[in-house]
C-alpha cells in the first residue's frame, strides 16, 4: 500500500519547527522514519503534514556536561554507538543498541524518534527510563522539561501536545566503575523483544550497594522500574538472597498478554533476565561472583 496524500514541509530551523506545529492541526514529525513511514504506508495513520525534520541540525548533538550527557532528538543510533564518550561513560547504551534492529536501521533511527513512538519493547525508552532522562521539550510558548517518569501518557502515546517538540534529553552520569548489563530475549536478532532487562549498579568499598536502578521493558506498556525494590536494597551486601529476592519482587509486577505472549509467561521470562542482568552488572562493578 502506499500513504493516503499529505502535505510535505521541510522546516530548516527549529524556531520554523514549532512556528509549524503551532499553526498544523493534523501534523507527523518525520524524524528517522523507520516506524512512521510503514505505519502511513500501511494507512495505520493517515496525517494531513507531514513535517520532516532531518535538516535541523541544532536537533542533532551530543554534549557532555560535569554531571550530564545531553543528547539531540536528531542523534542516530549509530552516533551513539561510535561516540567514545558514550562508550566510556555509559556504555550500557552500546550494549543496548547492538539489540536495536540492524546496521541500516540503526543509521536512520533516531533517539528522539523511537522515545515519541514509545513502543513498549523498544529498548531506548528503557534505557531513558533506567536513567531517570529528562525530556526537553519546545513549543511556541517556550521550553519545559518532563521527567522520563511522567512521559508516557499512555499505550505508545507521549506525554506531550500536538504543538510540542522533543528538542533533546539529559542522562546523569554515574561513577564510570559503575556496573550495567542490558540484555533481551526476542524471537531472533533483530526482532522486538518480548522482554529485557537493564540494571546500573554502584558498590562501596564494602561491596554495598550504594546506588542502583532497574528497569523491565516489554512486559508492560511502558518501561516497568523497581523503585521500592532499589530502595529497599540500599547498603545490602551483594549475595545470593539479594538475586533471588530481585527475582520474588518481579513476580509482583503486571504484565500484558497479546496474541502471542501470555502474561505469566512475559512475567517469568522478567525474572530470569532481570537475574542475568543484576549479576552482570555486579560482576562488572567489581563485587564478589
Amino acid at each position: 500500500m502506499k500513504p493516503a496524500p499529505f502535505k510535505y514541509h521541510d522546516p530548516q530551523s527549529l524556531s520554523e519547527l514549532v512556528d509549524l506545529t503551532s499553526m498544523l492541526e493534523d501534523a507527523k514529525i518525520l524524524a528517522g522514519g523507520q516506524s512512521l513511514m510503514p505505519m502511513m504506508n500501511m494507512r495505520f495513520v493517515t496525517p494531513e503534514d507531514v513535517i520532516d525534520i532531518n535538516k535541523i541540525e541544532e536537533l542533532n548533538f551530543i554534549k557532555l556536561s560535569d554531571d550530564a550527557i545531553d543528547i539531540g532528538a536528531m542523534t542516530v543510533q549509530r552516533e551513539l554507538l561510535s561516540s567514545s564518550s558514550i562508550q566510556t561513560i555509559a556504555p550500557i547504551l552500546n550494549e543496548a543498541l547492538a539489540y536495536v534492529g540492524h546496521f541500516q536501521t540503526r543509521n536512520r533511527g533516531t533517539i528522539g524518534g523511537s522515545l515519541c513512538h514509545l513502543d513498549p519493547a523498544a529498548e531506548l525508552p528503557a534505557l531513558a527510563s533506567l536513567y531517570d532522562a529528562q525530556m526537553v521539550v519546545h513549543n511556541k510558548n517556550g521550553q519545559r522539561v518532563i521527567p522520563f517518569d511522567e512521559w508516557s501518557f499512555a499505550y505508545m502515546m507521549p506525554c506531550l501536545a500536538p504543538e510540542d517538540v522533543l528538542v533533546s534529553l539529559s542522562f546523569p552520569k554515574w561513577k564510570l566503575n559503575h556496573g550495567y548489563s542490558f540484555v533481551e530475549f526476542a524471537r531472533r536478532h533483530g526482532d522486538f523483544a518480548i522482554c529485557a532487562a537493564g540494571v546500573l549498579i554502584e558498590l562501596d568499598k564494602n561491596d554495598e550497594i550504594s546506588k542502583v536502578a532497574i528497569t523491565i521493558a516489554g512486559a508492560d506498556v511502558k518501561p516497568i522500574r523497581l523503585k521500592a525494590f532499589e530502595l529497599d536494597i540500599i547498603g545490602q551486601k551483594v549475595n545470593e538472597d539479594l538475586i533471588r529476592s530481585a527475582v520474588e519482587e518481579v513476580k509482583k509486577i503486571e504484565t500484558m498478554s497479546d496474541a502471542y505472549y501470555s502474561s505469566s509467561y512475559r512475567k517469568r521470562l522478567a525474572g530470569t533476565l532481570v537475574e542475568r542482568a543484576l549479576i552482570k552488572a555486579l560482576e562488572r562493578a567489581g563485587g564478589p561472583t
